[in-house]
């Protein structure tokens, strides 16, 4: 207890016992001490009520109005109330100070910020970039349903799926169709959401303008290479002496060779553009039986007898969506095993039912093995773990970002495993929805 408070005490105490000794006394002379003892004690609950009183309707006043200076423990009281309003007072500045700081900042962003209740998916708050991006007005759309508010954005599934929604990279927004938003959800506590979109118009736009561009060359130098490859194949057919072909071989073969890795070049990036400009795809049933016979056959081409070829197919159902497109993935994936694998290894195709329900097609070599560093940028476009090494394995760089999208118009993944000089697998990850019995022809059928 602090000195003061210690003093007010003991001052407090010392003048109760002066009245009760001077009542005492008091009764004593006039012969009634029960009768004065209890008026003085009448007398002593009206004071301490009257300073309760005093001190309550100080603590109640609009305006908190210093006490009297005094001393004893009501005093004292009244005076530690004092302080610990005024504190309260400072405290309550700073925080409305603070809080008014960090909208500033908020409303200065020029990202939409929106929080949003976790359970009801209503909107709690949101900064001035939400009403420019999304559309949303303050008080109106206080409390209202986000789902409601960023229509036609279908983000109901989106919103639900909490901490495990991926983001809406390229959405456009729903107050002005012609902005296009990148859109992520962040936990912020237990009971509300984070929202933040971002204006990605201008990246969008570039991006756009690199993909005309890379289909746009592409084109041109399809034919000056088709040109290329026909003279050399004159050159060869020409009949040309003996000394003269023995001079030449070596030049008109890696002529022959650069021209056929320009070709695969500029076909991988049509490819890829062609993926690019694709929203969705017109869903077809995929026969996987005749598909992983053609894999098989395209290794054994490849691998020419140096590697051991396996295929499993364990699954025993089809798949919903593109022949062509998931050919050309999977094409990709059993390529870069042969490529990369030394000879004398191994190469699994395979192709089994997931625990979902859903499908898996794997292909599974003993090659180099990546290093686990290079792995989340392996589907980047031109990404090369050894630059020497898939040159001279014939590869563009484009095999895996052309498998990525693929998968991502089938709304499957692409998982990577791999042990340096043990190999690497590579797992197609197919949902239940795009699964089908084997034999069926529609979709009321899966």
């Amino acid at each position: 207890m602090p000195p003061h408070t210690r003093s007010a005490w003991f001052k407090t105490l010392g003048l109760l016992a002066l009245v009760l000794a001077l009542a005492l006394a008091t009764g004593l002379l006039l012969g009634h001490v029960g009768l004065v003892l209890a008026l003085a004690a009448l007398g002593v609950v009206a004071w301490h009520y009257w300073k309760l009183r005093g001190v309550l309707l100080r603590l109640t006043a609009r305006r908190r109005i210093a006490p009297p200076a005094g001393d004893g423990v009501w005093n004292e009281l009244d005076h530690l109330l004092y302080r610990g309003q005024q504190e309260m007072r400072d405290r309550k500045r700073r925080l409305i100070g603070m809080l008014r700081a960090y909208r500033a900042v908020a409303d200065a962003l020029p990202d939409a910020v929106v929080v949003v209740e976790r359970n009801s998916q209503r909107i709690a708050w949101f900064n001035a970039a939400a009403t420019r991006l999304l559309g949303l007005h303050y008080p109106r759309d206080i409390a209202a349903p986000l789902g409601e508010r960023l229509q036609p954005l279908p983000i109901a599934h989106w919103l639900a799926a909490g901490r495990n929604a991926e983001p809406l990279t390229d959405t456009a927004s729903p107050g002005d169709p012609d902005l296009r938003l990148s859109l992520r959800l962040i936990p912020y506590s237990e009971d509300l959401w984070l929202l933040v979109a971002r204006d990605i118009t201008r990246l969008t736009r570039l991006e756009q303008m690199r993909r005309d561009f890379v289909a746009n060359v592409s084109h041109e130098l399809r034919t000056p290479l088709t040109v290329v490859h026909g003279y050399l194949e004159m050159l060869d057919e020409s009949g040309l002496d003996p000394a003269a072909q023995q001079e030449w071989a070596p030049m008109l073969a890696e002529m022959r060779r650069q021209s056929q890795r320009m070709t695969q070049l500029v076909e991988d990036l049509l490819t890829l553009s062609r993926l690019e400009a694709q929203d969705a795809l017109v869903d077809e049933a995929v026969a996987m039986a005749p598909l992983l016979a053609t894999l098989g056959r395209e290794a054994q081409a490849l691998s020419q007898q140096r590697h051991a070829i396996t295929v499993e197919d364990g699954a025993g159902v089809d798949l919903w969506g593109s022949t062509r497109e998931l050919h050309s993935a999977f094409s990709n994936l059993v390529g870069n095993a042969v490529r990369y694998t030394p000879a004398g290894g191994s190469i699994a195709i395979g192709f089994a039912r997931a625990a979902d329900g859903g499908a898996v097609l794997s292909v599974r070599d003993s090659g180099y093995g990546i290093p686990a560093t290079h792995l989340p940028r392996l589907t980047e476009r031109f990404y090369r773990i050894s630059t020497s090494r898939s040159r001279e394995s014939g590869g563009t760089g484009l095999g895996l970002a052309i498998v990525k999208h693929v998968l991502g118009l089938h709304q499957a993944r692409l998982e990577v495993t791999s042990e340096v000089g043990r190999g690497s697998t590579f797992s197609c990850h197919f949902g239940p929805e795009r699964v089908r019995p084997r034999g069926h022809d529609s979709w009321s059928e899966a």
